[in-house]
């Protein structure tokens, strides 16, 4: 006779209801692939009726810190938000002994290492692989697939948002804003898309794949974000034009014990697979001593690939298997690195007064830091006010403090109207 795992969950929005159908429609395989019986027990939420799923063979409970006194082995988080009820729930399950699946990004990259460290003392399951890349199973491709390997590199798209309104913006050849709007017309982007175009989301997606990497601690505060707003149509055709895309990547590097994590657009060649993924996709890339470079690509958002992900977390717990919530206890003598380490090639799209000597201007400030100019684009662009000109700078190879500096004596010429618009050229 076969076990039965009882669950609970908390929280019936888009997730946690396609969680409940999940179940309720694959009992018998879910069955068949875990050798036991996973049973919905209770659930919570704010409201009781209006869902697309029958949940009255469940018990009900008003606060979702009731579940905890039930006899549920799993208690599910779908509430969301980095604090407030969705933390109490969590930290007040796994000090009972339960076990938690959440898929609540935030909340662990904000909370992971003391989340963590009562799974740990309670000897419970802390999962979470609805957490970072909705469908796509990169914690278990990290911490078991590739657990054998040293990792230099983990980087991707990781929001989805994003990637549909720079593909768009591409496609269309129409500006940021209207794109956006689109997108929220479509649901890919939310009525405040703060957390998703700022880059937010994806840094908290960064800042756990790059503790499953490299077995640091979870730490959100060194994660250098910029989002996407800046980027202007101009960009995009001028990076088609010398053989890149634009993507808003999340990079996380690991070198002589030292961790990078960095949110920003990049230009990525147009040849390279990331660049190939367009639309509300994910796709992240781990670059490895034994297995060299390995990329997965799925819908990182949604209700069924999210769901898929909660379920595929039951399913672990139901099994048996056990694993450390990061892949390793983190080691605390791993340093973070600023991002104004990083050395590679830049793009600075430039607006100046249309006036002699503006340009050997620009080159003698960068020239003055040490940095050479790999190609220049002038010619053939529109004007973007009367009497100024726009112009696209590639660089060699610099520091990225470096370029900063620069940028600051540019921004100061009496000839440039603007500060100018720095993006990090990637190199894979």
């Amino acid at each position: 006779m076969s076990k039965t795992i009882k669950v609970a969950i908390a929280g019936l929005g888009t997730v946690g209801v396609g969680v409940v159908a999940n179940i309720q429609r694959g009992q018998e395989l879910l069955a068949a692939r875990t050798g036991s019986q996973i049973a919905i027990t209770a659930v919570s939420s704010r409201t009781k009726s209006g869902r697309a799923v029958d949940i009255s063979a469940y018990q009900w409970f008003d606060n979702p810190l009731d579940l905890i006194k039930t006899d549920a082995d799993i208690i599910v988080e779908t509430i969301g938000g980095d604090s407030g009820i969705a933390y109490q729930l969590v930290e007040a399950a796994l000090s009972a002994g339960k076990h938690v699946v959440t898929a609540n990004k935030a909340l662990l990259a904000m909370h992971g290492n003391r989340l963590a460290g009562i799974a740990r003392a309670k000897n419970v399951t802390l999962a979470y692989e609805a957490a970072i890349a909705g469908g796509i199973p990169i914690v278990k491709t990290l911490r078991e697939g590739l657990g054998a390997n040293i990792h230099s590199r983990v980087y991707g798209i990781l929001n989805g948002t994003c990637n549909y309104i720079l593909s768009e913006m591409e496609k269309t050849k129409i500006n940021f804003k209207p794109i956006l709007e689109q997108a929220q017309k479509l649901g890919y982007a939310e009525a405040d898309p703060t957390l998703d175009i700022g880059g937010f989301d994806a840094a908290h997606k960064l800042t756990l794949l790059s503790a499953i990497a490299f077995g640091c601690p979870v730490n959100y505060e060194a994660t250098y974000v910029e989002g996407i707003e800046k980027i202007e149509l101009i960009d995009i055709m001028m990076a088609d034009k010398i053989g890149y895309r634009i993507k808003l990547l999340g990079v996380a590097t690991m070198y002589n014990n030292k961790v990078m994590q960095r949110v920003y657009p990049a230009l990525v060649r147009a040849e390279s697979h990331i660049a190939q993924i367009n639309g509300p996709y994910n796709a992240v890339v781990v670059q490895s001593d034994y297995a060299d470079e390995t990329l997965i690509v799925g819908c990182g958002a949604g209700r069924e690939p999210t769901a898929s992900a909660v379920v595929a977390d039951i399913m672990d717990i139901a099994r048996g298997l056990k694993i450390e919530t990061f892949g390793t206890v983190p080691s605390h003598d791993i340093e973070f690195q600023s991002v104004a380490e990083r050395e590679g090639q830049y793009y600075l799209r430039l607006r100046f007064k249309d006036k002699a000597g503006a340009i050997a201007e620009i080159a003698r400030l960068l020239s003055d830091k040490g940095i050479s100019i790999h190609s220049l684009i002038q010619e053939n662009l529109r004007e973007d006010h009367q009497g100024s000109k726009t112009a696209i700078v590639v660089t060699h190879q610099t520091l990225e403090k470096t370029m900063l500096e620069a940028i600051a004596k540019i921004t100061q010429s009496d000839y440039v109207l603007a500060p100018p618009l720095m993006i990090r050229i990637l190199s894979i």
